[in-house]
């Protein structure tokens, strides 16, 4: 199985010929997926990209940095070891051995006269003492090279692939490293003195592993294996399937059903599902939605294919994972369809490994179900930390529709077993729904989906669930998942996403449905992407959305005018960092006639966007009664300019907040002009941290006396009020008809006011509270405020 290729110009066709026929022989598998060497030769290798090439909400162009490209320009450099990283089935093995071929063909690294390519699967079956001299006369080399190889060792290249099954890890500490090459040794000595420089110094390796974060060598390169992104998945496809139209129907159908798996990105698995896809439309049947139906199409395939008699018992064999040698021998013919085998049958060495992780969860779901020998919940414990989809699966299979076609096979399922998982599921369910923990949350979704019963949804997700809870950082999993739960319950009360980090257009399209159920949506600290906040203005377009909090989102002037689009008929917009060039979007959605957008709180508004909302609100178009404008530094000019708008004849508007706005005198006697004008319509007026005195607010405290205002509530906390005002204060409350709330907390009134404000509290019969919090009362006072039940202090 290794091979070492030499340098020699003429011999190159021909050495890459010795390569390609010595690889093992491996025939393309349903699981398996195609052999490294014939994607090659086929000529259906697709170049993967560099983590460095992916762009925001993941889009990759063609002309993005290449992986192998990179190794390639790393090992022209200082770097001596390069290490290819990345999961089961991601593209490692192919990647190599297309990096050799190229070698051999004379097309890349040509600095290289000898490469030597160690499949480290078969060097575990290397017992005894080894020196590196025969190891590479075990490569072919001829005699005659060996002092070349030695003499000039930067001319070496190493490979190395699935460096982690590697049965003793290469740690230089475990051993006293050999820097003799004919020296024989222990065989995991040999690869750590390699590996380690001390061997072939100067030589150059690339190692591929499955994560492994203790991997370190001298110079090294690490270099994270992606798999295939979407556009590669989208050549893939069309490179499968010959006729455009299905392989668009397949693609899509994949990336609906499944591309929001992180094994997508598998080259491995993408064979798989187009290879099930095509005998499944070749037979006119419909594609699995749901990564169980998907197993059990799978499962289905290979039964049949087998023509097997006891697939019951073969199929609970690989579901216990108890194979043995005499396993083996009973289904000699039938496991190599789910098997990899490595070593001699009759050895005790031999491994079986299966090469799909998710088919070994699926066939331990199945055997769960086949035969009763365990409660799900010690099911589950026993393997926890070991399986990341079994329980998906189990929720898929305990519903008929799903394992219909498996039971035809295999007889039907365990009725006990059934009962038991469904017991589980929906205690356990009700139980985390009932509590706080998002993470907990989102596994009961994905397992509610997995399920995909609408009927099943709606008994579990009952009005005592805590789905208002923050579900900030969704996965583009959580988001399909919770996408699928809201559009089987019809609507959703709260979408709370407070604190999203990373809000991306591919998680925002996911939830787009989502948005469209939620009444109040909720994206307060949040970062959305300008491909999300897209997503979000058509979802909110289409949808029954009232109230939308962006607060603190810092959305700014380019996203807010996407966003403008839907906000139209959404009540609530809060924080969203706007500025004057945002002000001409902002004035069309709320002169839209339908529009209920009120609140543009801290939204970094200033005294040059008031020429616009005074536009607004003079607008026969206007309708908005609630006018939030806390938190944005208006400043005189800009205020005074508001209340134009305010005085237009008409204007519906009945709450307005102007707290900390920089406002001034002037503009406070603006107010109280308007408000004594008998043309507004103001019931609540809040103006608070804005610091113009006793003489400021004393406007507000004659129009408040004035027959003609209406207010109900008035805020004016923080004004700096002191005792002085306290007289003017009492008159207009008692002669007020209209006046309910009073805000004064955080001002300077003290003790020798307190009796005059609980008999005005007293005498009138129209106030409810009067907050005085945080003035400068002493204790003596407190009883008497006690008394009084309409004051809060």
């Amino acid at each position: 199985a290794e091979i070492s290729l030499q340098a020699l110009e003429p011999m190159r066709t021909v050495i890459c010929l010795l390569f390609l026929y010595e690889l093992p022989s491996r025939i393309s598998t349903l699981l398996g997926g195609d052999p490294p060497i014939s994607v090659i030769n086929n000529n259906k290798y697709i170049t993967q990209v560099t983590p460095e090439a992916q762009v925001t909400d993941r889009n990759v162009d063609d002309s993005s940095p290449s992986l192998d490209h990179a190794i390639h320009t790393a090992l022209s450099g200082q770097s001596k070891t390069v290490i290819l990283m990345g999961p089961e089935g991601s593209g490692k093995t192919t990647t190599l051995e297309k990096l050799v071929v190229d070698w051999a063909k004379g097309e890349h690294l040509q600095n290289f006269s000898y490469v030597f390519y160690f499949r480290v699967r078969v060097i575990n079956s290397l017992e005894g003492a080894l020196s590196l001299e025969t190891l590479m006369q075990h490569h072919h080399i001829p005699p005659e090279s060996m002092p070349l190889v030695l003499q000039k060792p930067e001319d070496v290249l190493c490979v190395f692939d699935d460096l982690d099954q590697y049965k003793v890890f290469p740690d230089p500490s475990a051993h006293t490293l050999c820097s003799d090459p004919s020296q024989a040794v222990s065989v995991s000595c040999l690869i750590a003195s390699l590996l380690h420089g001390s061997l072939l110094k100067g030589a150059a390796f690339v190692v591929a592993t499955r994560p492994k974060e203790s991997l370190e060598f001298p110079n090294s390169t690490r270099m994270e294996v992606l798999g295939f992104l979407k556009p590669q998945r989208e050549a893939y496809f069309n490179g499968f399937f010959t006729d455009p139209a299905t392989a668009n129907k397949a693609l899509t159908h994949m990336e609906r059903t499944l591309g929001f798996y992180d094994f997508c990105t598998s080259p491995r698995f993408c064979w798989t599902v187009c290879s099930i896809y095509k005998i499944l439309m070749d037979a006119g049947a419909e594609l699995p939605e749901t990564l169980t139906q998907l197993h059990v199409d799978i499962l289905v395939h290979l039964i049949q294919a087998l023509n097997e008699a006891r697939v019951r018992e073969l199929v609970l064999a690989l579901g216990r994972m108890e194979l043995d040698c005499f396993s083996f021998h009973r289904f000699l013919s039938s496991v190599g369809a789910f098997l990899q085998v490595d070593g001699d049958l009759d050895s005790d060495a031999c491994v079986f490994s299966f090469t799909s992780q998710l088919m070994q969860e699926f066939l331990l779901a199945v055997c769960f179900f086949l035969d009763k020998s365990e409660g799900v919940e010690k099911m589950l414990e026993k393997h926890k930390g070991h399986v990341k989809f079994l329980d998906l699966f189990l929720s898929g299979l305990s519903e008929p529709v799903q394992r219909r076609p498996l039971e035809t096979l295999l007889e039907e399922f365990n009725s006990d077993q059934i009962t038991d998982f469904k017991r589980w599921f929906k205690s356990s369910s009700e139980e985390t729904l009932k509590g706080c923990y998002k993470h907990e949350h989102h596994r009961c979704f994905h397992l509610l989906h997995q399920a995909h019963s609408k009927k099943l949804v709606k008994e579990i997700i009952t009005p005592s669930a805590q789905t208002g809870i923050s579900y900030g950082d969704l996965s583009l999993q959580d988001c399909v998942a919770l996408t699928y739960v809201v559009t089987c319950l019809g609507e959703m009360e709260l979408l709370n996403l407070y604190g999203t980090r990373d809000f991306t257009k591919e998680k925002a399209e996911a939830l787009a449905p989502a948005m469209s159920l939620s009444h109040k949506i909720f994206f307060s600290g949040s970062s959305l992407s300008t491909g999300a906040v897209s997503h979000l203005a058509s979802a909110l377009s289409r949808g029954i959305t009232k109230e939308l909090d962006l607060s603190y989102a810092r959305l700014g002037d380019e996203k807010f005018k996407i966003l403008c689009a839907g906000l139209r008929d959404c009540k609530l917009l809060l924080a969203c960092r706007l500025t004057e060039a945002s002000c001409d979007e902002l004035v069309s959605v709320l002169t839209s006639g339908a529009s209920q957008l009120y609140v543009l709180f801290d939204s970094e508004l200033t005294g040059a966007c008031c020429r616009h909302l005074t536009e607004a609100l003079m607008s026969e178009h206007w309708s908005l009664t609630e006018l939030e404008l806390s938190v944005n530094d208006l400043g005189q000019e800009g205020a005074l300019l508001l209340c134009q708008g305010l005085s237009q004849t008409g204007c519906p508007l009945e709450k307005l907040g102007l707290k900390r706005c920089e406002l001034t005198q002037p503009v406070f006697k603006e107010l109280g002009s308007l408000l004594k004008s008998g043309t507004s319509r103001l019931k609540s007026l809040i103006v608070g941290i804005n610091k113009v005195g006793n003489q400021g607010v004393k406007h507000l405290w004659d129009a408040v006396a004035h027959p003609s205002c209406l207010l109900e509530e008035l805020d004016v906390e923080m004004t700096d009020l002191t005792d002085a005002c306290v007289e003017d204060l009492c008159a207009a409350v008692r002669a007020s008809k209209t006046l309910k709330i009073l805000e004064l907390r955080n001002n300077s009134l003290t003790d020798v006011s307190v009796p005059a404000l609980i008999q005005v509290m007293q005498d009138s019969h129209n106030m409810q509270e009067m907050n005085l919090k945080y003035n400068d009362f002493s204790d003596e006072v407190l009883d008497m405020l006690y008394e009084c039940d309409k004051i809060r202090y």
